[in-house]
């Protein structure tokens, strides 16, 4: 069984100085909890900050690794200041404000973001000190968003996985990122990008697009020549151990001692960290006006308000936490009488049984985070309700309401709607609870963080698999001395040559891919040899190829396969075509250069093609499926095709295309050896009308009818230059 390798900024086992001695205890978090039960189960490492500076431990570090390593952990040791600066410094001032869409919390500061690349690199050399060939690595959360590209760096061919367990924010607040292109390069070094949403995905890969170009099809991209995912596992929980659990008893006991105090009342039960994205300032000013609205559930209610402390030297939380106490204080002593305290507030960190027994009483969960990327406390609540009875509120800002439709889902800004909420939540009838909880809980016991973790793992394997099947037919070192060595024995060589992307980087512009000397030397040394025909075959004008080859010795085939030109010889069309419809179509496609800023028209003589590479990607991706549609309906009855590439759009005629035209060559005479090369979808004609003993490559490791694929434009003319030498 291969090794499952967990990385992530804490380890879930937490170690502490007491009274001059080292203690190991549990850790506090959604990842450690969650987890936590999990990976003692699987063959798996966990590595990770123990939580206590290094300094503290000097000298005895060995016995906390041992200690550590019986535990299934492998500890990554950071000084105080590392701490400060990484930590507290850009995960939590930076990427978490950010990411929670909280911009004036957001600090950009050089020397933390230096501290954070330090860290992530620390990380890199503790999992490569422990990593063995068949080991897969899953890394979780934004504090390690850097590592899978460190770690890709060393080991290309590693199983990476990453999960974010926060939300990834829009494009514009991404954006505000300093360091945006880097973290994105960082994160894309996976294999298996996860979110908890379909919403924090498209986040991502809208980000990855306007950044740094990349297309996805279906969550699906290609990245340095790897087929990269990303996909939707909203994160789990233990079911069964929260579910079982109410009937613990010591459960039970705590349970009774907390009806006991809250005195027969209803329970509205708030449980958070004290974080200023969970919106408890809003939640209290709500349960404010509840009281106000509803005097019949004044000392007929109690809110449990317990909030964990979270960051407690960072400015923004001290200022939550005076506002918080502030808040409840007001509101207690507003209604609150000698007999009843409307809010019964718990600063501190609840034991596991505590907890459950909170859950286990409670009548409603009040949940509104601002924003949140998944919130399990909301699975947990309704795992505990094993009678069925009790109601949870959730935000829509939370990742748990899309799974939790039953839930009553509220806007956390909309203090009315929470009142309202809170209103049918307590008139709810008995039935209609258990109703909408039964769907819930078969929902979660299917879906819990077993299947999360398996189902994250097999779609890992999945990708691997389809990375290794493209990379089956890279053109390898001994595929290459067998192309060479049927070249050498061959009479009659025919070669089929792309040009823009295959023997030259793309260009918009005719001028900026011009063929450097390197380039034209190439192609002449392959032409003088008398065995040898050559055919440049190109999307682009047959003027631009006069000029660029018309004095090498070389076929051409032009727009597509429209004008072709033998060896010497003039320019002819493939067949007689009309472009008197480019009258009806070019209008319709001025419109939309018009309504897509960055976008062009290129006008071939039998060909219109619109450019949107320039244009805003969002926009370029709405405005090409209007483009689509619009055509469709004019183009009906013209004989006219659509072909949709990277970013351009092209009308021509229906019957022309790259591999009706190589036929001409083709059918020539009888060749020894054919070799084609092509990067894009107009090719792939070529490719389908080349006979069974061709060499058919495509440049770039994407599904294609070529044989063979090659990764870059070097790569293609390291090759052309081996022919050309033998």
């Amino acid at each position: 069984m291969k090794r499952l390798i967990i990385v992530s900024n804490r380890l879930p086992v937490s170690v502490v100085r007491r009274r001059g001695k080292l203690q190991f205890q549990p850790s506090v978090g959604g990842l450690a909890t969650g987890l936590g039960s999990f990976y003692r189960s699987y063959q798996s490492l966990w590595i990770g900050w123990p939580g206590i500076p290094l300094e503290e431990i000097r000298g005895v570090e060995e016995d906390v690794k041992k200690k550590l390593l019986s535990e299934g952990c492998y500890p990554v040791f950071l000084s105080q200041c590392d701490i400060e600066n990484y930590y507290h410094g850009f995960c939590n001032k930076t990427i978490w404000p950010l990411f929670h869409y909280f911009p004036q919390y957001t600090i950009y500061e050089e020397k933390m973001w230096k501290a954070y690349k330090k860290v992530n690199g620390i990380f890199r050399d503790i999992v490569l000190e422990v990593m063995k060939r068949d080991d897969f690595i899953w890394i979780h959360d934004y504090h390690l968003m850097l590592l899978p590209r460190l770690i890709r760096e060393e080991v290309p061919g590693a199983t990476i996985g990453f999960f974010l367990h926060i939300p990834f924010p829009s494009f514009d607040e991404f954006c505000l990122l300093p360091w945006r292109e880097e973290v994105i390069n960082g994160i894309l070094g996976a294999d298996l990008i996860g979110f908890h949403t379909y919403d924090y995905a498209q986040h991502f890969l809208d980000t990855v697009r306007r950044l740094l170009g990349h297309e996805h099809a279906l969550g699906q991209l290609i990245a340095d020549n790897r087929v990269i995912r990303v996909d939707v596992f909203p994160m789990g929980i233990d079911y069964k151990s929260f579910s079982r659990m109410v009937k613990a008893p010591e459960v039970r006991k705590e349970a009774e001692k907390i009806k006991k105090r809250v005195g027969g009342r209803r329970i509205i039960l708030s449980i958070d960290r004290l974080d200023y994205t969970k919106g408890i300032p809003l939640r209290l000013e709500a349960f404010d006006l509840f009281l106000e609205k509803n005097p019949k559930y004044r000392e007929k209610v109690t809110l449990i308000l317990v909030a964990v402390p979270s960051r407690t030297r960072v400015e923004p939380y001290v200022l939550l936490k005076k506002q918080v106490d502030e808040l409840v204080g007001r509101i207690n002593g507003k209604y609150g009488t000698l007999d009843w305290t409307p809010i019964w507030y718990l600063y501190r960190f609840l034991p596991f049984h505590v907890l459950v027994a909170l859950y286990s009483v409670a009548d409603v969960a009040l949940l509104t985070p601002l924003r949140d990327g998944m919130n399990l406390i909301a699975k947990e609540f309704v795992a505990t309700k094993v009678d069925g009875k009790g109601v949870l509120i959730i935000s829509e800002m939370a990742g748990a309401s899309k799974e939790l439709g039953e839930a009553i889902v509220v806007n956390p800004n909309n203090r009315n709607e929470v009142v309202k909420a809170l209103e049918r939540a307590l008139e709810m009838t008995v039935d209609e609870q258990i109703e909408r909880n039964r769907v819930m809980q078969e929902r979660l016991k299917r879906y819990d963080i077993n299947r999360w973790v398996s189902d994250f793992i097999d779609r890992l394997f999945h990708v691997k698999k389809l990375q290794k099947e493209l990379y089956a037919r890279k053109l390898t070192a001994e595929t290459k001395k067998s192309l060479i060595s049927n070249y050498r024995k061959s009479r009659r060589r025919l070669i089929l040559l792309d040009y823009d992307g295959t023997l030259v980087p793309f260009a918009e512009r005719p001028e900026k891919a011009k063929p450097d000397n390197e380039l034209l030397k190439l192609l002449n040394t392959l032409t003088r040899k008398m065995e040898n025909e050559v055919v440049i075959v190109s999307g682009r004008d047959r003027v631009t190829l006069e000029d660029w080859f018309g004095n090498l010795n070389v076929g051409l085939i032009a727009e597509n396969g429209v004008w072709i030109r033998e060896r010497g010889g003039v320019w002819k069309m493939i067949e007689p075509l009309k472009n008197d419809w480019k009258k009806e179509v070019r209008p319709i496609l001025e419109l939309y250069v018009d309504r897509t800023p960055g976008s062009f028209i290129e006008e071939k003589e039998f060909s219109l093609v619109w450019h949107y590479r320039k244009a805003d990607p969002r926009l370029g991706m709405v405005r090409v499926g209007e483009l689509k549609d619009a055509l469709l309906h004019l183009i009906a009855n013209l004989n006219l095709r659509i072909l949709e590439g990277d970013r351009v759009i092209e009308i021509k005629n229906a019957s022309v295309n790259k591999g009706r035209a190589s036929l001409k060559w083709i059918l020539k005479e009888k060749w020894d050896f054919i070799l084609a090369i092509g990067d894009d979808w107009t090719d792939e004609d070529l490719f389908a009308v080349l006979p069974k003993y061709a060499y058919s490559i495509k440049v770039g490791f994407v599904p294609s009818k070529a044989k063979f694929n090659l990764s870059t434009v070097d790569d293609v003319r390291s090759l052309l230059r081996e022919l050309a030498n033998t």
